[in-house]
């Protein structure tokens, strides 16, 4: 079983061929490569896309995961909380101590944890760095399969 972690800007150009496109790559990746496990941050727009996508096809797919990787949240036990509209959830050992670097540590934790990472990651993107482009960068460094929807 596979897993694929979904990782973009906070502000993205949505569009229906957008949509298409990460609709038949994750429809490929569940159909061909046998992902069936997804991991998600949160607060991008992206994030949300893909989420309403693999959440559309889990009624297809009923046996693939949406997994919540938390980079907040640390003193909060009952998980039963994050549960809804996923799977399961966890909060990596590494964001417990990174304060405001929680959300770049949880980025990597996804990366580390994937066999495919999907990106939205625009290189000229309008900050300096992002924590996009660090999260890309790590994932070329860990050679990871990249699929970069935003060319």
């Amino acid at each position: 079983m596979g897993v694929c972690c979904f990782i973009g800007h906070r502000k993205i150009e949505k569009t229906d061929e957008l949509s298409k496109v990460l609709s038949m790559i994750i429809e490929n990746l569940i159909t061909k490569k046998n992902v069936s496990i997804y991991l998600f941050g949160s607060r991008s727009e992206f994030n949300s896309l893909c989420y309403d996508i693999v959440s559309n096809l889990k009624n297809k797919h009923k046996y693939i995961k949406r997994i919540y990787v938390r980079g907040e949240y640390h003193y909060v036990d009952d998980k039963k909380y994050f549960l809804e509209g996923y799977e399961d959830t966890y909060l990596p050992k590494s964001c417990i101590v990174a304060s405001k670097a929680s959300y770049i540590e949880r980025n990597y934790d996804m990366i580390n944890n994937s066999d495919y990472c999907i990106f939205y990651y625009d290189k000229d993107y309008n900050l300096k760095t992002s924590g996009t482009q660090l999260a890309y960068n790590y994932a070329k460094k860990k050679k990871k399969k990249i699929i970069n929807v935003r060319k």
